[in-house]
């Protein structure tokens, strides 16, 4: 499929208008005490925070359960003094960084009358992570494991971590579940009915519908204000819009597409949208094995032809700048002022066209790439496409399916290929996922997201990522990562378009009890109130 920017932009205004099309029809208004969230996907596939694999599950993961420490609601732990005691009460590591000491809070009460929480669940809960949960990248670090009585937990690591709180601390993965629970439901049930500590207990798994959830009384901390909560399962963009504007739901997750906001208000101007800032880092991989793009010249010329603040203010209120590859206020992040002059590649069409001259494409070229028919994928790329057009850059967009077009970049059948992930102020994540040479993609599908073959093609960044990795001190990583943007801006392997905020459109008369500011694609409803 072959469609330009206008074209796309006016399939999604009529798609938005069609969304508001028999509003009369939907369900009845939700209760006053329950919270329900029109979620896009089409069913749950798990309650267990362990084996979640569709990001989606995570809105009622994130009620039923708790980590040993986390951010603020509503926010990200910019630094690793910004996390606050969840079922932890304190604190410390090793001078190496290679040990976490973590003293548990006393009378945590499971769910379903399982008892107090200890050091055994959180050493089962640890344990299991490590040997059967679904990302055991982030658990690879975690030599062992062991309580220090019924109330302290060592953790210990293989290598220094000193972001430890954010890499893994507080990760689903590590969330803490009942052992008791467990043993005596067994593994396979505990998919759909998992036992955790959070403000609000499962009630109902139902695969095609959705799950719900009630007040836990025995919370250690302050109560659930509404006594609800359910997570509705509605694909459908036009269904859920509907949901949302009859109120049969109180929120959505929302269509993340140029103009949908502005849409969405002028059928109803009192409805709220709480927007995660960055959200999602969208990066365009630069194939450094397909030629001319081995070509330095012709890659700057790309990240010249390329208006990044234009893309970014195309998805506004959703989208953000990036001078490079983190958001300026993340660690490792930088202004563009801040930036040596030859690497801020401010927007300059005719500096592309003379890079182009240079490498000996006077005339340009023509290439073909791939793209994801997902609104935020198609939206951006097709921005993007305009731009390198105009410099002489022809790409010839392929537009297809989603999990096809990630299996395609999977196995290596892309030029440039956009990535949409979100991350944490974990800069290394980002990194080692999308840069270093142990990440590179294979024809055969069994190797990474680093589709660029930055490190193998040409030299990286592994050395640096490493040094980064072992730091002993916050502010050696910190040093060693924006190094690590710099030496990116010199051979641009990887490109960072925007950031494009994860956003729920929701009723006014929902109110979350706190301001979403940053964090990830889920937030907690304990602290919300709701309207009659």
């Amino acid at each position: 499929m072959n469609v330009n920017r206008r074209e796309f932009l006016e399939l999604a205004a009529a798609a938005t208008a069609l969304s508001v099309v028999g509003a009369g029809a939907a369900r009845a208004a939700s209760s006053a005490d329950v919270v329900r969230i029109g979620i896009a996907a089409n069913g749950p596939r798990t309650s267990d925070p362990n084996q979640t694999t569709q990001g989606s599950d995570n809105w009622a993961t994130e009620q039923i359960y708790e980590q040993l420490v986390r951010p603020e609601d509503g926010d990200f732990a910019t630094t690793p003094d910004k996390y606050v005691p969840t079922l932890a009460t304190e604190w410390s590591a090793s001078p190496d960084a290679k040990t976490w000491t973590f003293k548990l809070r006393q009378g945590v009460q499971f769910h379903k009358g399982y008892g107090e929480m200890t050091s055994d669940d959180v050493v089962f809960s640890f344990k299991r992570a490590i040997t059967d949960g679904t990302n055991k990248t982030i658990m690879a670090n975690v030599a062992d494991v062991v309580a220090k009585g019924p109330y302290e937990v060592a953790v210990q690591l293989k290598s220094p971590d000193v972001n430890f709180l954010g890499t893994t601390g507080f990760s689903n993965n590590t969330s803490i579940v009942s052992k008791k629970a467990f043993d005596k439901i067994g593994a396979e049930k505990f998919m759909t009915d998992a036992v955790g500590t959070g403000p609000y207990e499962l009630t109902r798994f139902d695969a095609e519908w959705g799950t719900a959830m009630k007040r836990h009384e025995g919370y250690w901390g302050q109560k659930a204000k509404i006594a609800g909560v359910e997570c509705v399962y509605i694909a459908d963009t036009t269904a859920r819009t509907l949901a949302l504007l009859s109120g049969d739901v109180d929120l959505i997750e929302a269509v993340r597409a140029p103009g949908w906001v502005d849409s969405m208000l002028q059928r109803d101007p009192t409805l709220k949208f709480d927007m995660t800032i960055p959200g999602s880092f969208n990066t365009l991989h630069i194939n450094l094995t397909r030629k001319p793009f081995d070509n330095l010249k012709v890659r700057q010329a790309v990240m010249y032809a390329i208006d990044r603040q234009a893309v970014a203010d195309a998805l506004k209120p959703m989208g953000g700048f990036m001078a490079g590859l983190q958001p300026d206020f993340f660690p490792a992040g930088f202004k563009t002022a801040d930036l040596p002059s030859e690497l801020q590649y401010k927007y300059d069409p005719k500096k592309a066209k003379a890079l182009l001259a240079e490498a000996g494409f006077p005339n340009g070229f023509d290439f073909d790439s791939n793209c994801s028919q997902r609104e935020d994928y198609s939206s951006t790329m097709l921005i993007v496409q305009e731009q390198l057009r105009a410099v002489g850059l022809r790409m010839n967009l392929k537009i297809g399916d989603h999990t096809a077009y990630h299996a395609d970049n999977r196995s290596d059948k892309n030029t440039l290929a956009m990535h949409s992930s979100s991350y944490p102020p974990i800069p290394t994540q980002l990194y080692f996922q999308q840069l270093s040479s142990k990440s590179e993609v294979k024809s055969d599908g069994k190797g990474g997201g680093n589709y660029s073959h930055y490190g193998v093609a040409m030299p990286g960044i592994d050395a640096l990522l490493d040094k980064a990795l072992m730091a002993t001190d916050y502010k050696t990583y910190v040093d060693t990562c924006k190094q690590i943007e710099l030496q990116a801006l010199r051979d641009l392997p990887l490109i960072g378009l925007s950031t494009l905020s994860f956003t729920v459109a929701r009723n006014a008369r929902l109110d979350m009890g706190y301001k979403v500011k940053s964090g990830y694609a889920r937030w907690r409803f304990h602290r919300a109130t709701k309207k009659a």
